[in-house]
């Protein structure tokens, strides 16, 4: 044999084994090392994954009123890949052929999937590509468009102009819709359609406690296989603090194609159920929070005011039964949500004036440095020291501390002041939780500026409510303090987190914040402040027939935020009210800012504390209180012919 011809036999045998033994080698390699790898690849190929979203918790009121609840819907989706895919389009066609077809009716499911096939297998050996899949869309809009609530164009062309392989063409259809939807995809064998599952928010009160209740918004997420989810986070409020326990933990299932492109079951891992949200109880009562928020609206439009508040505690354990801020917004709509989401109740920062009057009186009358009978001399209206210049609405002499209150009086508070000092002062005002947050459970409370400078004008300034700034909400817990023995709770919102069975999660008890004040000292200023509602007092408007109400007013000119100093026709006005005064039911504090009315004097006296005596009136109602004073004969009786006066 020729040796030259045995070398190249040899060479030949020897490459052609070493290919051999190489793919042999992958073979395996593919067989037992990469085989998961290759396994999942493959599967995912032909798998969908569709998410389950939780149902987020809903959030009620004290008496499990529904606030806020989840509605589930769908978003439509297409599937460019499926979409554009001439073998999965010609199912649909042939679909569309085999159900003319006389017997199709006496056919059984696999009879019926076996006809569609065998007429697919036609259809692609007769038409090209392009055909199939301009058919098979001219089809789908003619299914859809009309559940859908489009006219065939507009579904076309949202369609075609669409860029990406998952897009949305139509979102947050309501269940019913989407099931009709999903059914006719179904019946007519569409292709390249899919549904996410989703929740929308709905606020069945939505003009009611906006800013305390808060919305939620869309996070847009795209998973794996490219497509865009929408989730719905809390943005705002109680929707926002709470997120954590509203959210839930969304669940998935899976479904695999053939080969065919087929939905086949899945295996018994394909579905991992959602766990629904807690739902979140407030104690915010939302009878109380209608009244409020009416007596609000129509406050502003009579006093031509645009901005305002009004916030009621229970006066035993601080919980807010209602909560009202002007402008404000839908939040369902949420329209002008920049402009009105704005939380004056726990953002607005302004000089209370009078209101804060009770601070130099409270600590004065708890440091023992005097009683309510305590005689101040008043200066005749104006106290001039260095550089102290302390001026009063009236001339007054001598008045007692109790009479200090009533009348309101500047120096008066200047003076009680003066004997605690700015060192003791400021600690009481601290300690009345100003210049703090309260711990409310809503983002983006203000602490408010309390601080003492060091300047004998800023401290003369201070002692009648200048030269500070608080918050409303700081306002209504410091005289809840006094409603409460001496004892400043954190304002509560959240009572409770409830699982669906109604099973008690977990509980947020009432908090003490602080103890500025001796029982007593918070007795005696309870009583001190009932006579600013009494005849001689200047919130007589305040008092609510039937009941003993104690109270404070508060008229502040408006700090110039531009040029400094103050505006020449700007007030903000306010009432600070307690009912029934020997037993306190509830706080409620009144804030009205910058009315422009010229029908009466813009005083707290004249237009927050008429609020406040009709916010009362009606909740006493809503709460069963009983009445203790006698109530004059004018309230008893109707007149039937009533008499036009004057004031």
């Amino acid at each position: 044999m020729n040796p030259s011809f045995q070398i190249r036999a040899y060479t030949v045998c020897v490459v052609f084994v070493a290919i051999l033994s190489v793919l042999s080698w992958r073979v395996i390699n593919i067989q037992l090392v990469d085989r998961q790898q290759y396994a999942s690849t493959g599967q995912r190929a032909f798998q969908r994954t569709e998410a389950l979203p939780a149902i987020r918790g809903m959030i009620v009121d004290r008496r499990d009123e529904v606030i806020a609840k989840s509605i589930p819907v769908a978003t439509l989706y297409i599937d460019k890949n499926h979409l554009n895919n001439p073998n999965l389009a010609a199912l649909a066609l042939a679909h569309q052929e085999a159900i003319t077809s006389g017997d199709w009716h006496e056919l059984d499911p696999s009879e019926r999937r076996a006809r569609v096939r065998a007429m697919r297998g036609e259809i692609l050996a007769n038409h090209d590509p392009e055909s199939i899949t301009a058919r098979h869309l001219a089809y789908a809009v003619a299914t859809l468009a009309r559940p859908l609530g489009m006219r065939r164009e507009e579904l076309r062309g949202r369609i075609e102009n669409s860029r990406g392989v998952w897009v949305p063409i139509a979102r947050d259809l309501p269940e019913d819709i989407a099931e009709r939807i999903r059914d006719a995809i179904d019946t007519h064998w569409l292709q390249g359609f899919e549904f996410e599952n989703s929740i929308k928010r709905w606020y069945t009160a939505p003009d009611l406690a906006t800013h305390l209740v808060g919305f939620t918004g869309e996070v847009e997420t795209t998973c794996e296989q490219g497509k865009t989810r929408y989730e719905q986070k809390g943005r705002f409020g109680i929707e926002a603090a709470m997120e954590e326990f509203l959210a839930g933990r969304d669940g998935w299932r899976r479904h695999q194609r053939d080969i065919r492109g087929l939905i086949i079951p899945g295996d018994a891992d394909s579905l991992m159920p959602p766990r629904p949200g807690l739902n979140v109880r407030l104690t915010l009562d939302m009878g109380i929070q209608a009244i409020v928020e009416e007596e609000l609206d129509a406050a502003l439009e009579e006093y031509k005011a645009e901005r305002g508040t009004i916030i009621m505690l229970d006066a035993e354990n601080g919980d807010v039964l209602a909560m009202a801020s002007r402008p404000h917004f839908d939040l369902n709509r949420r329209h002008n949500i920049a402009a009105n989401g704005f939380n004056y109740a726990i953002q607005a920062i302004y000089e209370p004036g009078s209101t804060f009057k009770i601070i130099a009186a409270a600590g004065a009358l708890d440091a023992g440095l005097v009683t309510r009978n305590t005689s101040i001399f008043c200066n005749h209206g104006l106290l001039h020291e260095g550089h102290i210049r302390v001026p009063d609405h009236h001339p007054y002499g001598h008045l007692s501390v109790e009479e200090v209150i009533q009348k309101s009086s500047n120096i008066g508070s200047y003076k009680l002041a003066r004997q605690l000092g700015p060192r003791r002062f400021f600690d009481y005002t601290h300690a009345f939780g100003f210049g703090s947050r309260s711990g409310i459970q809503l983002g983006g409370e203000s602490r408010g500026i309390a601080r003492n400078s060091g300047n004998a004008v800023d401290f003369s300034r201070v002692s009648y409510g200048y030269a500070i700034s608080v918050t409303p909400l700081q306002m209504a817990a410091a005289y809840n303090a006094i409603a409460n023995e001496g004892k400043l709770m954190k304002p509560r919102i959240v009572d409770s987190l409830v699982a669906n069975d109604g099973t008690v999660v977990e509980t947020f008890p009432s908090e003490v914040n602080a103890r500025p004040v001796k029982p007593a000292t918070a007795d005696t200023l309870l009583s001190i402040m009932e006579t600013v509602t009494q005849e001689g007092g200047t919130a007589t408007r305040a008092a609510v027939p039937g009941f003993r109400v104690a109270g404070k007013t508060g008229t502040a000119r408006k700090h110039n935020p531009d040029g400094g100093g103050y505006l020449a026709n700007s007030y903000t006005v306010s009432f600070a009210g307690i009912m029934p005064a020997q037993e306190p039911a509830f706080t409620c504090v009144v804030v009205i800012d910058d009315p422009r009315t010229t029908e009466v004097r813009r005083y707290g006296g004249t237009i927050a504390a008429p609020v406040f005596a009709n916010i009362a009136s009606r909740v006493a109602t809503r709460m069963n209180l009983q009445p203790t004073e006698p109530v004059p004969e004018s309230e008893n009786e109707e007149d039937p012919t009533p008499i036009a006066t004057t004031q």
